[in-house]
């Protein structure tokens, strides 16, 4: 018994990770060595054919991805699997899984294998409001979890993980890491670094293809493997700390980076740990950026700073949009949307937001949130013009060989408008 494909779809609690679901679904968010899609997909071993989101981030594409679909338009054809975006599963056989059935982790609805023919509905998904209580025996426990729909098929429990926040990328990213270095040969694949580096422990170092690493360079794998992917560029007085992924083209200049996932296309210096950093960050000078979760195109100007432990040693509380959370862990950085810069001598406050497109600069403390397309500095904040907001975007992108696309430019006008109170 076949199950011909995948399907990922972001619920109601993962539209409301801020500041990345505005922008992107977290479906396309890292965590550990692979996208969330992804992890889903080489888990279950069959192919990813659609990512459902909210309707405003429709028809955005990323490479290596199927184009986002609204939660109406779900693919209909052949026999598939739906998987919650922030469900992260064991590797299984989805032959052995019935021909209809509710799929849970840990007693939570987290999607469903559904014959040729038959959808959830939108508001299963995630999105509508419905009624959030679910079913007996169906194993809703969180009010934006997925919702049960008449004929799902029987409960079957499947082994794995729920994320429930953005923070859960970043308290959980180390040791996810660790295990996916360990276990997939892609990451064990290519040469050992040259002897002019010092290497401490007995984990692998492993590079890809056109890896430069200069003299000077040291790496610390006592405790977990190090993988430098495809062009990866580490300068003379580096030192590298696993478990640690370098993505395709990224460059280390300099300074303490350990226990991180870092994006394609990125420069990065100075104190970095324990963070997930997306694809194409300018972190090019010193600054401690800690317990961190960092969008796409985000540049930190000198001597950006993020405190990720409250003097007290309390748990920290993040501000949000729509209110204020505790996370129940004590070190908790900073939370960057796509898009953001900061200047220089910026200071983020522990658990500090900051929304896409904004800019905070002046120098000083940043205040604990920042709304999306803010300019912020020292005599307040106003909102950042939209022209020039894209005008600055394509010009950034133009210097990576990038463009950007009618699709992310029409994700990005939505925040805007949304932002603005339209």
């Amino acid at each position: 018994m076949k199950t011909d494909a995948l399907v990922v779809f972001d619920d109601r609690r993962a539209r409301g990770w801020e500041p990345f679901a505005a922008t992107r679904p977290v479906a396309f968010l890292r965590f550990g060595a692979w996208r969330l899609a992804e992890r889903a997909q080489a888990a279950l071993d069959r192919p990813l054919v659609a990512v459902l989101a909210g309707d405003g981030l429709a028809g955005l594409k990323e490479p290596g991805m199927p184009p986002v679909r609204g939660y109406g338009d779900p693919p209909s054809e052949g026999r598939r699997i739906f998987l919650s975006s922030r469900a992260v599963p064991e590797p299984l056989d989805p032959d052995g899984l019935p021909e209809a059935a509710a799929l849970t982790m840990g007693g939570r609805l987290v999607g469903w294998v559904l014959p040729d023919g038959q959808s959830p509905p939108a508001e299963s998904l995630g999105g509508g409001t419905g009624d959030r209580d679910g079913e007996p025996g169906v194993g809703t426990s969180g009010p934006d979890d997925p919702l049960p729909f008449p004929g799902q098929g029987p409960t079957v429990e499947i082994e794995g993980e729920v994320l429930d926040w953005p923070w859960s990328l970043m308290a959980r990213n180390a040791d996810r890491l660790a295990e996916d270095l360990a276990e997939d040969p892609e990451f064990s694949r290519g040469s050992d670094p040259p002897d002019e580096a010092v290497v401490l422990g007995s984990h692998p170092v492993s590079t890809g293809a056109d890896v430069e690493i200069e003299p000077g360079v040291i790496f610390d794998v006592r405790d977990g493997p190090v993988r430098l992917q495809d062009g990866v560029r580490v300068c003379a007085f580096t030192r590298v700390t696993g478990p640690a992924l370098i993505g395709v083209g990224s460059t280390l200049l300099g300074g303490d980076v350990g226990r991180v996932t870092v994006g394609r296309n990125c420069k990065i210096r100075g104190e970095v740990a324990d963070s997930v950093i997306g694809d194409f960050v300018n972190k090019a000078h010193d600054g401690h950026l800690g317990h961190a979760v960092v969008g796409r195109w985000v540049n930190l100007g000198a001597g950006t700073t993020n405190s990720d432990l409250k003097n007290s040693y309390g748990s920290v509380r993040v501000e949000t949009g729509s209110g204020t959370v505790d996370t129940g862990h004590v070190k908790v950085g900073s939370f960057l949307g796509d898009h953001v810069k900061t200047g220089i001598g910026t200071l983020l406050p522990t658990g500090a937001v900051v929304g896409a497109g904004a800019n905070v600069f002046g120098g000083g403390m940043a205040p604990g949130y920042t709304p999306p397309f803010t300019w912020r500095g020292p005599e307040g904040s106003a909102p950042y013009d939209l022209d020039r907001f894209l005008t600055v975007a394509r010009r950034v992108m133009a210097r990576r060989q990038e463009t950007l696309s009618e699709g992310e430019a029409r994700v990005l006008r939505r925040v805007w408008t949304e932002a603005q109170g339209g």
